[in-house]
């Protein structure tokens, strides 16, 4: 790390953690929200009195609604950003679609967008019978638009677009079906992601006419938005960063480093509020943060006020049990202690200390018509498997599934859904409640290239095959998945007896989902478990093993 030259923590390159002993300029007001007070105060030493409830660790499997207007166009992700870059196949898109965007910026496209066969009771209950243990929802994403009815934000859901509290609507279909409910919050990084939007054509007969980032209050008389202010949804009131039109400045700026403009008082202030009414507004049991750290950290406090006041409303509304959840991100292992870490698109080599999670997607984060006409999704296969290794190393898995933007979901995803339901039906004692084991697995993946750890490497290891195992244990039980149909008889090295693994001999061994007796045998070298004449799935046998 190295101090920039605005004066904050910097990163030596993209991706490298934030240090928690930054000292932040910006201080925010709580006048408005004050934070809940309780055993945690709004500092990283505080915040290590933390400790993940169990209700997440036994959760394991959660699934995700990543749906708001930038899900209307049907066009994937950060759709708010790339229709203002010339060229881009998204700025192409918009203008056949919308028009230019100097004529029909993202304001515009939030006003078409209605939400018009959103039934989230019928899609909470479709996610619980897949086996989902916790609902999350989106509450706003870069493009800085509030899903709830919201205090602070006027460019919200209820006053503009569906004309609907989606997270109330959320909150209680996820009550209803007895599911932890969890928010997403990603509106942080509008002040530098919609930077862009301040920008123009560079060719063209558009050229040099100003796209709708620096519109004010005052512009809208007349128009469908007279009252609202501009300002308020894009955050432009500033100086945009230097080259703040390159297409990819803002993946390296996003721990608010290398140049970057810094947010200011206002801007932090109404962040902090924003959240802190999310949160007592809906009582979310987690909060996930797209955000290194916590968010607006090391520009500002408002991040460790936001996680100090929702433990310490946890604690108030539970009885005195903390039952709150945050996930960050890009954490090291002093802020893992604080809250609980988020790899996105991404896993670990090993078992980790604390809890953690994955969270990643079936297709694009935000709809894609395009992967649905290209078959491209993630199967159950895919996802179970994935399920089973993040598992066997202390983690969970989020796992999104894109919402049209109409509020439905498609057939093909539908599919999916009932692919890890059959699946769970019959395999779900292997991974709910469970915990790792002493190893987490074994076979030709693990023997692979070893992934480099953090977001993004999904994919970059070595295939699963039959012939590799993860294992989970619980109430005595030992777990043993091979992740896809083995095509000879599993050598299991760990659970031979030179490995010393094992407290206990072993009593039985069984296949869930199958009648037949498995034969098994155990030597120095490995334990051999003999293959079943039919196999109870195509996707990942599970062999309990009572000791």
């Amino acid at each position: 790390m190295v101090l920039g030259v605005l004066g904050v923590v910097e990163s030596t390159h993209a991706g490298d953690p934030i240090r928690e002993t930054a000292i932040p300029k910006v201080i925010v007001d709580t006048s408005a929200q004050p934070v809940t007070p309780g055993k945690f105060q709004p500092t990283w030493d505080s915040l290590k009195q933390y400790q993940t409830p169990d209700w997440f660790r036994n959760a394991k499997f959660g699934i995700w609604a990543h749906w708001g207007p930038q899900c209307a166009p049907e066009d994937s992700d950060w759709y708010a950003r790339n229709m203002y870059i010339q060229g881009h196949r998204q700025n192409v898109y918009h203008i056949a679609h919308y028009g230019p965007p100097s004529q029909f910026g993202f304001k515009d496209v939030i006003h078409t967008w209605k939400a018009e066969h959103w039934d989230p009771e019928t899609l909470v209950a479709l996610y619980k019978h897949t086996g989902a243990q916790y609902f999350v929802a989106l509450a706003d994403h870069h493009d800085n638009f509030d899903l709830w009815d919201s205090r602070y934000q006027t460019w919200n859901s209820v006053r503009v677009g569906p004309q609907k509290d989606l997270i109330a609507g959320w909150a209680r279909a996820a009550h209803k079906q007895g599911l932890p409910f969890g928010v997403s919050v990603h509106a942080a990084h509008a002040w530098s992601w919609y930077e862009i939007s301040q920008s123009s054509d560079k060719t063209g007969p558009l050229a040099g006419v100003p796209y709708d980032g620096k519109l004010t209050k005052a512009d809208g008389q007349g128009k469908w938005w007279d009252g609202l202010d501009p300002q308020d949804l894009y955050e432009q009131r500033h100086s945009p960063s230097p080259n703040f039109d390159r297409p990819g400045a803002i993946h390296d700026r996003w721990d608010w480093g290398n140049g970057v403009s810094q947010p200011d008082q206002a801007y932090c202030d109404k962040f902090y509020n924003r959240m802190v009414d999310l949160v007592h507004k809906y009582r979310p049991d987690l909060l996930y943060f797209d955000d290194d750290a916590l968010p607006l950290w090391p520009v500002s406090d408002a991040g460790l006020k936001i996680a100090a006041d929702f433990y310490n409303f946890s604690e108030q509304t539970h009885h005195g049990k903390l039952a709150a959840v945050i996930l960050g991100k890009q954490l090291n292992d002093q802020e893992k202690k604080c809250v609980v870490w988020d790899i996105e698109r991404g896993t670990s080599d090993q078992i980790e200390p604390l809890p953690w999670e994955t969270d990643t997607c079936i297709g694009n984060w935000h709809y894609d018509r395009s992967l649905y006409d290209r078959n491209r999704y993630k199967s159950a296969s895919h996802v179970i498997k994935m399920l089973c290794d993040i598992v066997s190393k202390n983690g969970n898995l989020l796992l999104n599934i894109p919402v049209r933007g109409d509020g439905t979901i498609d057939d093909k995803e539908e599919v999916v859904l009932k692919g890890i339901a059959n699946w769970m039906d019959v395999n779900k004692e292997c991974i709910f409640g469970t915990r790792p084991w002493k190893v987490f697995g074994e076979g030709p993946a693990s023997e692979g290239p070893a992934l480099k750890v953090g977001n993004f490497n999904e994919g970059k290891g070595r295939p699963f095959t039959g012939e590799d195992v993860r294992f989970t244990t619980k109430a005595g039980k030992l777990y043993m998945i091979a992740l896809g149909v083995p095509k000879r008889d599993l050598q299991i090295k760990s659970l031979g007896l030179s490995a010393k693994l094992l407290d206990k001999p072993i009593r039985k061994v069984s296949l869930l989902g199958s009648r037949e007796k498995v034969q098994w045998s155990q030597a120095v070298a490995a334990l051999t478990v003999k293959l079943p004449e039919t196999m109870p799935n195509d996707i990942a046998m599970v062999f309990k093993i009572s000791l």
